[in-house]
Parts: structure tokens; C-alpha cells; sequence
């Protein structure tokens, strides 16, 4: 080759003996796309970065409450809980004895609400009266909805907020006309289903690989400190209401007598082993292979022992939804308050648990992963204590009797 000159760079393509230039294998076509696909990422990036400056710089929502009471009183103490999002600006009600009950200021009557939305200027009116029957100012409503005032049953404003379901006051027909329930283990498999599943079984058995050294010093540990078997299996209630065998590492001593399934009545029983391994969750690692049989998902509420299921089933309104789905290693109820100590926290992990079925997606599985591992570092009390926020119960929830 003359020096001074050059040749294009080729390659060969494998099996035909036929050269192609880099300018062949990479043509302008493709280097316009690679500039669209780039563009395009600093334009979405752009627009994040945007968004995000909008939603740190702009104020609280400001909310009217029509309609005082219980109702009114528990929404206040969710909106005082969930942050700088929404800000009370009053209570609406026949009297001012609604300030009193719910805490929030009374700012007049329902005939003239026309006039406090013209002086308050709310974002949103939540209706929270408990008999609306020819009390709504509904003239008033349908103007304020047509100058782009939100509009919203107290009911569905406490769902958004809290992030549970007010089960004692939902209507079988409330969840027979809700938008939810879509992505249900129970139903026929589909596309979401095969892949969700294929998923999960791929990373359960590379899971179970890359810990199974770690897992062999862990069984060694527990055989060291105390006798009885590595693993703990447990009959807890599945899919469709079946019962499987959930296993665990093994983090108590044998108990003596009868005992509740209750957390706090066995603390006593936990093995110095079985401290850590709580604390980081690494007892639950045995469950892989409850996934890899198809009994649970990585998220999804927890499965409670086969012995309390009556009881819950009798006690909790609703209970038999939890059985639409798989359950999980962790969940939203999981994440959002923490393990239950008796049957009325029970009754709170499960207005959670609904939210959950109702609202199951990519995203929030997503989101209660991420949650999941933020509590394991940096919630040292997240494996033994409810992380308790907003309300609680649902005003005029029927009372429940915890276990003796």
C-alpha cells in the first residue's frame, strides 16, 4: 500500500466471505437516529428536572372540608401526616362545633359556600358529610367544579392520601364500580402474568445461587447456637385461599407450650441469631424457593398462618380479597406500617393490603422494592414495631377484640 493513501476500514461478515465498510455496517440513517434518541433523552431529562422544580417550589394544595365530624377529624390528621403536599384551609358545616371535632377552623355554613370559595380559594372541596341527602349545596358544587375546582368524595381523598382503603366504610358496590382490580393472580394468565412470573423465577434461582455460600454459613450458625432444624416451615394461607408451607430460616428456640402467632408474645424465644436475622430480614431468604414453586411473588401482602384464618376472615372486612393475589416477601402494608401485634393492627395492615390489590402495578412493585431496602438500612426497629402515621381507623370502624 502507496504510503500517504488509506483504504475504509472493513469488516468481514461471518460465514459469507463478503467485506462491508464501517460506513456500510453504520449508515447516516442510523447516526440521524442515534441523534433523535439522544435528543430526546435530554429533552425527557429536561422536563424531569422541570417538573421536579415546579413540585419543590409551588405550595400545599389547599383543601375545603365540606361537611364536619368524625370524618372530618380523621382526614385532618392524614393531611397533617402526609406532608407539605395539601394544607386545610377549613371545615364547612352547620355549626362551628365542627372546629371542636375535627380540629380544623370553621369557616361557615354550607348556603354559603359560594362565598368562602370566593374568599378561600381552595384547590379542592373533599365532601366528608355523613347523610348528604338534600344537604349538598349542589349549585354551589357545579360552579366551583366548572372553574376547575377539584371535587372529591371524602372516602376516595383519604384512599389518595393514606395510602389505604377505608374498608369499614366501603359498599360492595363502591368495589364493584372501582376502576382498580385489574392485574388479579386469579384470573386467567396472561401476557403481564407470564412475563411477571418468568421474571421472578429467573431472579429467585440466580438469588439462590450467588447466596447460597452465605446461606450454608448461616445454617451453620443456627445448628451452632441451638438444636432443632435450620429451616422453619409454617402452613400459611396462598392464592385462591390455598394453604402452602412458607419456610424460613430458623430464628427461635422450640416453645415450651402453646403460644399466639403474635410477634410480641415470642420475643422471648429469639435465638442471638435469630436478633440479626430478623433485623436484616435474611430469615425470609428461604422463600426464593417459595417462588420458584409459585406459591409467592417478591411483593405482595404477607401470608398469615393458616390457624388465624378464620378468625381474620370473620373479623376483617374484606379479608377474602387478599386472596386474588400471590402473597410476598414484602409488601405494602410492609413498608407503609410494619409487623402487627393483634387483631385491630391486623385490621390496619389490611386497608393497606387493599390498597395494594387495587392499585398492583410494575411501578408501585417497583417502589414498595425500593422502600423495602431503605427500611433494611436504615430502620433499625422496622422488623419488631408498626410504623404508625395519619389516623388509623376509619371513623365508625366496627370494633375488634384483640387476641388473648
Amino acid at each position: 500500500m502507496t504510503q500517504g493513501t488509506s483504504t475504509p476500514a472493513m469488516a468481514m461478515l461471518p460465514g459469507t466471505g463478503v467485506a462491508l465498510s464501517f460506513g456500510e455496517l453504520w449508515p447516516a440513517d442510523a447516526e440521524f437516529a442515534t441523534t433523535v434518541v439522544v435528543a430526546a433523552l435530554v429533552a425527557t431529562a429536561v422536563w424531569i428536572a422541570l417538573a421536579i422544580v415546579r413540585w419543590k417550589t409551588r405550595g400545599p394544595e389547599r383543601v375545603l372540608l365540606l361537611g364536619g365530624g368524625a370524618m372530618a377529624a380523621t382526614l385532618a390528621d392524614e393531611v397533617a401526616a402526609s406532608g407539605r403536599r395539601f394544607r386545610l384551609a377549613g371545615v364547612v358545616d352547620e355549626s362551628p362545633i365542627a372546629e371542636r371535632t375535627s380540629g380544623v377552623p370553621w369557616v361557615g355554613s354550607p348556603d354559603q359556600l359560594s362565598l368562602i370559595i370566593e374568599r378561600i380559594q381552595p384547590a379542592r372541596i373533599v365532601l366528608t358529610m355523613n347523610d348528604r341527602r338534600g344537604r349538598l349545596p349542589e349549585a354551589a358544587l357545579l360552579q366551583a367544579r366548572l372553574h376547575g375546582i377539584k371535587v372529591e368524595d371524602g372516602v376516595d381523598f383519604y384512599e389518595r392520601v393514606s395510602g389505604k382503603l377505608a374498608i369499614e366504610a366501603l359498599r360492595p358496590s363502591a368495589l364493584i364500580l372501582s376502576g382498580g382490580f385489574r392485574r388479579l393472580e386469579i384470573r386467567p394468565r396472561g401476557f403481564w402474568r407470564r412475563c411477571s412470573r418468568a421474571v421472578e423465577c429467573l431472579a429467585s434461582a440466580l438469588a439462590l445461587a450467588l447466596l447460597s455460600p452465605v446461606i450454608g454459613l448461616i445454617a451453620l450458625l443456627i445448628k451452632i447456637e441451638s438444636r432443632g432444624p435450620v429451616f422453619f416451615v409454617q402452613s400459611r394461607v396462598g392464592c385462591g385461599g390455598r394453604p402452602f408451607g412458607l419456610v424460613k430460616f430458623r430464628t427461635m428456640h422450640a416453645s415450651t407450650g402453646a403460644r399466639s402467632e403474635w410477634v410480641r408474645d415470642n420475643v422471648d424465644r429469639v435465638t442471638r441469631v435469630g436478633v440479626w436475622l430478623r433485623r436484616f430480614r435474611i430469615d425470609e431468604w428461604p422463600q426464593l424457593l417459595n417462588i420458584l414453586r409459585g406459591q409467592m411473588s417478591f411483593v405482595g401482602p404477607r401470608p398469615h398462618p393458616a390457624s388465624n384464618y378464620q378468625l381474620f376472615l370473620k373479623q376483617i372486612p374484606y379479608y377474602h380479597l387478599r386472596e386474588l393475589v400471590r402473597p410476598g416477601i414484602t409488601g405494602w402494608a410492609q413498608v407503609r406500617y410494619g409487623y402487627a401485634n393483634d387483631l385491630e393492627e391486623e385490621t390496619e395492615k389490611m386497608r393497606f393490603d387493599i390498597f395494594y390489590i387495587k392499585h398492583r402495578s410494575f411501578w408501585l412493585d417497583v417502589r414498595i422494592l425500593v422502600s423495602t431496602a431503605l427500611l433494611l438500612v436504615f430502620d433499625r426497629q422496622s422488623h419488631q414495631a408498626p410504623r404508625k402515621r395519619g389516623a388509623g381507623a376509619w371513623p365508625d370502624a366496627r370494633r375488634v377484640v384483640p387476641l388473648g
